[in-house]
């Protein structure tokens, strides 16, 4: 059996000198399988002692973190997920100050310190504010993975700088890094550390290695007889096992259903009767298929056999329908159909379309109109949305992938390619291209090799616009061999040419923006761009039109030719 995230844990907290205890603690281990898709979480919480509601704002901040964490999606990275949970709880923290008598007096209010770490897969993510720590004991030495938000006015005095409920806004502290098995991390509030050396605290531990919660109780105890006048909590979590599977173990996973045969018109196959093969590849097949048992018309994708033996390939066909299922409320969104007898056969089901691509739509429509061009890219882009709301990456937006159906609503209907930041932060053995789209549609950044962004899929819908406009590449052939930083640099966009249609300028200033080589030069959100290709830009509006041998040569050839042609006839008429 494939190993699992396991871990120890000792804990012990006590309201020690003071009159209650304001610290709050917690550790949850969820089962699969949110222990692979989501980690293992752990939080201490330190209400400050001059507020007589600290805890509740402690409490209020740890269950809320462990319970509504693993509530998120899947799909989104851990630091997004917790981003999400802990901006909501510090801003009802920070409502309920300003609605009591001490919203004035932060010192009384809703505030407590947090700090809290998810490991997930091999990877410990940390997230802080206040002065409570988090230290790592590897190879027997202590080191501090936490920095104290406290700032001292004297000797004497001092207070929080930040922490959660202080302010409207969450400021936290993050960061990531490797676990190996055998790692212990303690968490501690100030009334440990303080009068507790970190030489003492690392011995305890390893003395106690056996139980951990004796180990925790032992470091506060020997707080208290130093004289801590302070709540007392510890947290002691240790890494037992980490997951590490084998590419043999994930293959069989992959394929514990076997592959379907070539399937033919009027076939039944596992419930369904197929019409007629709708597109062929060597990485799939496609058909048309009806439900008998509904009689709804259906698409059926199945893998090739050719491929059986490429665990990466099947990954990413299982991950299809995995995607859809997640993002299922978008209209523009290709929708998986819900399977609801007993799959016998590796395949994917989803909704029948009937429309054409986009690609044979620009066919039919070689000159459409700019208000078209702009229904059908608003459309696109609220597909694309509904992916980065999720944290995933389409990857490979080309009019292949892109349908129109009988009544004109566009949808997007391929995630072969999909990047989801949730999954990508899973350990595995399989290789992950960090891209697999189309290299006319590809973002230029991919080709160095670098991550893409949102605006990635930005590039995509840009060419998709300038072609459905121009009738051809911005860039022409040479994007796709522009595979180094300086070649890039040297990318000339050509601007949409001159006819009958009279497109604005500042369009072309829109859609330049959207296609720059740079990442960081193109507009950030797809909004912003969809709101320049409807609103005049001042910028683009007060640039010069290039000069049309620019524009279309061919055009400005004919001219001249045209001009040369009548100076010659009337030289002739005058001899």
């Amino acid at each position: 059996m494939p190993s699992q995230l396991k871990i120890s844990v000792g804990q012990y907290s006590d309201k020690g000198r003071k009159k209650s205890n304001q610290d709050f603690h917690g550790v949850l281990i969820p089962e699969e399988p949110q222990l692979s898709s989501k980690g293992i979480a752990i939080a201490l919480a330190d209400g400050i002692s001059s507020s007589h509601v600290g805890h509740v704002a402690s409490q209020a901040t740890i269950t809320g973190f462990l319970e509504d964490y693993f509530c998120t999606s899947e799909t989104w990275s851990v630091k997004k997920s917790a981003h999400q949970v802990l901006s909501a709880t510090n801003s009802w923290l920070y409502s309920q100050t300003q609605q009591g008598q001490y919203r004035f007096d932060k010192d009384k209010g809703y505030v407590c310190t947090l700090s809290a770490m998810i490991i997930k897969s091999t990877t410990a993510h940390i997230f802080h504010l206040g002065d409570s720590r988090i230290y790592c004991l590897r190879n027997n030495a202590l080191e501090k993975l936490t920095d104290d938000h406290r700032l001292w006015v004297s000797k004497d005095k001092s207070y929080l700088s930040r922490a959660m409920g202080i302010n409207a806004r969450l400021e936290i502290d993050y960061d990531s890094f490797q676990v190996d098995k055998g790692d212990v991390f303690l968490f501690v509030t100030d009334g440990i550390y303080e009068f507790v050396n970190s030489k003492l605290m690392s011995q305890v531990i390893n003395e106690h290695s056996d139980n951990l919660d004796a180990a925790a109780k032992t470091i506060a105890e020997k707080a208290y007889e130093q004289g801590s006048d302070d709540n007392l909590t510890v947290q002691i979590v240790r890494v037992d096992e980490l997951p590490i599977q084998n590419v043999d173990e994930i293959y069989q996973q992959l394929t514990e259903l076997p592959f379907p045969p070539i399937l033919e018109a009027r076939m039944e196959f596992d419930g369904y009767k197929i019409i007629r093969e709708v597109y062929a590849s060597s990485r799939s097949h496609v058909y048309l298929a009806v439900d008998i048992e509904t009689g709804t018309q259906v698409i059926m994708k199945t893998p090739s056999t050719e491929l059986q033996g490429d665990t990466a390939y099947l990954e990413r066909f299982l991950m299809e329908e995995w995607i859809a299922r997640r993002i299922n409320n978008s209209a523009h969104v290709l929708k998986p159909c819900t399977i609801t007898r007993q799959r016998n056969f590796l395949y994917v089901i989803t909704e029948y379309i009937d429309g054409q691509t986009l690609t044979q739509w620009m066919r039919d429509n070689p000159k459409p109109d700019l208000e078209t061009v702009r229904g059908i890219v608003e459309q696109i882009a609220k597909g694309l949305r509904a992916f980065h709301r999720m944290e995933m990456l389409h990857q490979d937006l080309r009019p292949e992938n892109i349908m129109i159906d009988s009544t004109g609503t566009v949808k997007i209907i391929d995630f072969g390619s999909t990047k989801v930041a949730g999954i990508s932060e899973i350990t595995s053995p399989i290789e992950r291209a960090n891209f697999l789209g189309t290299m006319q549609y590809t973002a230029p950044e991919y080709m160095l090799g670098q991550e893409g962004r949102p605006n990635a899929d930005l590039f995509s819908l840009a060419v998709i616009t300038y072609q459905m406009l121009a009738g051809k590449q911005p860039y022409g052939a040479q994007v796709a061999k522009a595979t180094t930083k300086s070649a890039q640099n040297k990318l000339k966009y050509n601007p949409l040419p001159h006819d009958e249609r009279h497109i604005p300028l500042w369009i072309d200033g829109a859609l330049k923006k959207a296609l720059h080589p740079d990442p960081y030069k193109r507009y950030s959100e797809i909004t912003e761009f969809l709101f320049d290709l409807r609103h005049p830009n001042k910028v683009f509006h007060n640039e010069t039109r290039p000069p049309l041998l620019e524009r279309d040569p061919v055009v400005f050839w004919k001219g001249v030719s045209f001009v040369l042609s009548i100076i010659i006839v009337l030289l002739l008429l005058v001899d």
